[in-house]
C-alpha cells in the first residue's frame, strides 16, 4: 500500500474539550492618559513586558518553555502597539524565540478575546498553558487614531453617525432606557468610587499590580505603584456639576464613565491536567463564553445578549451567578444591564471592589483587569459557585465569560 494510499485509509482521533483555568493575572497600575499621566514617556511594549515578566517571576514553577504561546490585544495597532505585539513582548519579555505570539482586536474585549480565543486552544488540545492580555497607552494613541471609516456606513444608513463616538451611544441609551436617569448613574459612579477606595484601604486591591517603572523628562525616574484615575471623596453634588460634553442637556459626563487610561494586564491559562502536572495554583476554572451582536448606536446593551447566550451554553440562570465583573464603560450602560436581569443598583455582588469608573479603562487591557479582580474575590468567597466578567464593546457587541470557583464550599 503507498503513503497517500495508507493515509487515507486512517482516522483521526477526535480530540475532547479539556478543562480550562485561570491560574493567575497582573495588571499594571493604570495611569491618566494624557502628557501629565504617569506614562506619557512610557512605551506600550514596556508595559506589556514587565506584565508578562512579572507573572513568569510569580510563578517559577512554569518554564519558559512550556509557554505554548502569547496573545495579546490592542484596539490601536500602530507605533509601539503595532508589529505584532503578542510576538514582540514574548521576545521582550525573555522568553523562547520558539514561543510564538500574536496581536488581536476587538476593541474594548481585546484581552478577553485574547483568553477566550487561546483557551479555546487549550480546550482542543493545541496549547497546554498561554499568556493573554491586553495593553494600551490611549496618552500615545487616542481611540480612533488612523481610522478610516468606510463612508458606506453612512451613506448607506448600515450605521447611525452615532456609533462612532462612544459617549454618544451611551447617551442613546439614556435615550432607549429614560428611567436610567443621570441621578441614577451619577449614584451608581459614586459608589464605585467608595468601593474601590475601601478596597484599597482594605488592602483587595495592590497584590495584583506589576509595578512599572516611569521616566519623565522633568521628573526623572520614578516608580508606578497605585492607580491614578480613581477620585476617592466624589460627592454627589461633585457629580452633578459635571459638563455633559457629548449632548447638550445631556446625561453622560466625565464621572459617571470611565475615562481615558494608560495600562497592561496579563495572566496565564493552563489545561486542568498541565497545572496540576506543574504545580501552578487555579484561580478559576472557565465554564462557558459568548459573544453578541447588537445595534452599532446602542453598544452599552451587547453584554445583556452576550450573558443570556453564555447562560444558556451553561445551562446556568442569572439567579446562579454569585459575583459579578461588569466593566464600567458608562455607568448607563452597566444600569441597563442590571435592570434587564432584575438586579438592584446597588447589588453587592457587582463589582464589590469597584469598577473601571473608578480604575480606568484602558482599552484592550480591561477584559483580563475583570477576570484578575474575579479570581481574587473568589478566594474571599467559598459560597459562590459561578462568577462572570462581562463588558459592551464599540461598534455594537458585547461579551461574557462565566467562570467557576475552584474554592466553592459545595464541592469539599
Amino acid at each position: 500500500m503507498s503513503t497517500s494510499e495508507a493515509a487515507h485509509t486512517r482516522t483521526a482521533t477526535p480530540i475532547r474539550g479539556r478543562e480550562v483555568v485561570f491560574v493567575d493575572g497582573v495588571r499594571t497600575p493604570f495611569g491618566k492618559g494624557n502628557h501629565k499621566g504617569q506614562y506619557a514617556e512610557t512605551r506600550s511594549d514596556d508595559m506589556i513586558v514587565r506584565v508578562i515578566r512579572e507573572l513568569m517571576k510569580r510563578h517559577p514553577e512554569l518554564p519558559k518553555d512550556r509557554v505554548d504561546e502569547v496573545a495579546i490585544a490592542a484596539t490601536t495597532q500602530i507605533g509601539d502597539q503595532g508589529l505584532t505585539i503578542g510576538r514582540t513582548a514574548a521576545l521582550l519579555a525573555g522568553l523562547p524565540n520558539t514561543t510564538p505570539g500574536f496581536a488581536i482586536d476587538r476593541m474594548c474585549a481585546g484581552a478577553m478575546t485574547a483568553v477566550t480565543t487561546t483557551a479555546s486552544g487549550i480546550a482542543v488540545g493545541a496549547y497546554d498553558v498561554v499568556i493573554a492580555g491586553g495593553v494600551e497607552h490611549m496618552g500615545h494613541h487616542p481611540m480612533g487614531e488612523g481610522v478610516d471609516p468606510n463612508p458606506r456606513f453612512v451613506a448607506d444608513k448600515l450605521i447611525d453617525e452615532s456609533a462612532i463616538v462612544m459617549g454618544a451611544t451611551a447617551e442613546n441609551l439614556h435615550d432607549r432606557f429614560p428611567h436610567l436617569t443621570r441621578k441614577r448613574c451619577d449614584a451608581f459612579a459614586k459608589s464605585s468610587q467608595d468601593k474601590y477606595d475601601a478596597a484599597v484601604k482594605a488592602g483587595k486591591i495592590g497584590p495584583e499590580f506589576a509595578s512599572m517603572a516611569t521616566r519623565s523628562t522633568e521628573a526623572g525616574w520614578g516608580l508606578a505603584t497605585a492607580d491614578e484615575p480613581p477620585r476617592p471623596g466624589t460627592t454627589l453634588e461633585d457629580l452633578a456639576a459635571l459638563s455633559t460634553p457629548f449632548r447638550v442637556h445631556g446625561r453622560v459626563t466625565a464621572g459617571n464613565a470611565a475615562g481615558i487610561n494608560d495600562g497592561a494586564t496579563g495572566c496565564i491559562l493552563a489545561s486542568a491536567e498541565t497545572a496540576a502536572e506543574l504545580g501552578l495554583p487555579v484561580g478559576m476554572k472557565l465554564v462557558a463564553y459568548a459573544f453578541a451582536g447588537v445595534a452599532p448606536e446602542v453598544m452599552g446593551v451587547g453584554p445583556v445578549p452576550a450573558t443570556e447566550k453564555a447562560l444558556r451554553l451553561a445551562g446556568l440562570g442569572i439567579e446562579d451567578i454569585g459575583l459579578f465583573e461588569l466593566n464600567e464603560a458608562f455607568a448607563v450602560q452597566v444600569l441597563a444591564f442590571l435592570d434587564h436581569f432584575g438586579l438592584p443598583d446597588d447589588d453587592p455582588r457587582v463589582n464589590p471592589w469597584g469598577g473601571a469608573i473608578a480604575i480606568g479603562h484602558p482599552l484592550a487591557s480591561s477584559g483580563v483587569r475583570l477576570m484578575t479582580q474575579l479570581s481574587r474575590e473568589f478566594a474571599e468567597h467559598p459560597e459562590v459557585r459561578y462568577g462572570i466578567t462581562s463588558m459592551c464593546i464599540g461598534l455594537g457587541m458585547g461579551g461574557t465569560v462565566i467562570w467557576e470557583n475552584p474554592a466553592y464550599e459545595g464541592n469539599k
